[in-house]
């Protein structure tokens, strides 16, 4: 089966990056750990804020990553199998994962915090500035 395109309009030019980083978003999402997305408050002519929260449960500090790569804000948890144990029963795997999520152009990341086996972050999207500019014409006889 073949993918038509949703940016193939004649009038949305330059978008190809878009739809790739759209195809990888689509292909890497998995599930775990589960996340929240919420919109916070606005506080007087603060940008718009928002807060994306992940279940870490079983994590430490030192085993979380937040990082920012190119545009994408990429949290990656790592736990080691403790050896010195024995399980009777196991229902509790220590486990990797990854989350991605892509950042529009222009948003800020203000912090991680970590409290309650909840991984919060918190972004900031600030106001674009509004450009207008007049392109010169020029004639040619």
């Amino acid at each position: 089966m073949s993918r038509v395109p949703t940016l193939s309009s004649p009038f949305l030019l330059g978008f190809d990056e878009i739809e790739r980083v759209l195809d990888r978003v689509v292909k890497g999402a998995d599930g775990y750990p589960p996340y929240n997305i919420e919109r916070c408050d606005r506080s007087d002519g603060q940008p718009e804020r928002l807060r994306i929260t992940l279940a870490v449960a079983g994590f430490t500090r030192d085993q979380l990553d937040v990082t920012i790569e190119e545009n994408q804000l990429v949290i990656r948890g790592r736990q080691q199998d403790d050896k010195s144990r024995q399980y009777i029963h196991r229902g509790i795997a220590a486990r990797h994962f990854q989350r991605t999520f892509v950042l529009a152009e222009g948003m800020l990341v203000l912090g991680a915090d970590l409290k309650n086996g909840l991984l919060s972050v918190d972004l900031a999207r600030p106001e674009p500035e509004r450009i207008v500019k007049t392109i010169a014409i020029n004639e040619h006889e």
